[in-house]
């Protein structure tokens, strides 16, 4: 059984929480967090510790809208 990449989103989901992978040189990288922005093919995703990651459409492989991350348990 293969894995099939796929790219689901679209403009429409600026605001949504996604999951991307990329090629970069030697390999792939993932990011996840809120796409922010979606503009002359340059994406751009806040992740949860507050960094902007800039993404060119062109290198993606794969991505698509996530739910919500899940609460963290609070300390007792």
């Amino acid at each position: 059984m293969s894995a099939r990449l796929v790219i689901t989103i679209t403009t429409q989901d600026i605001g949504a929480r996604i999951t991307t992978r990329r090629r970069v040189p030697g390999g792939f990288r993932d990011a996840v967090g809120i796409l922010e922005s979606w503009e002359d093919g340059v994406l751009n995703i806040r992740k949860k510790d507050g960094t902007l990651v800039e993404i060119f459409a062109e290198t993606l492989v794969a991505a698509k809208v996530v739910p919500a991350a899940p609460p963290r348990p609070r300390p007792k």
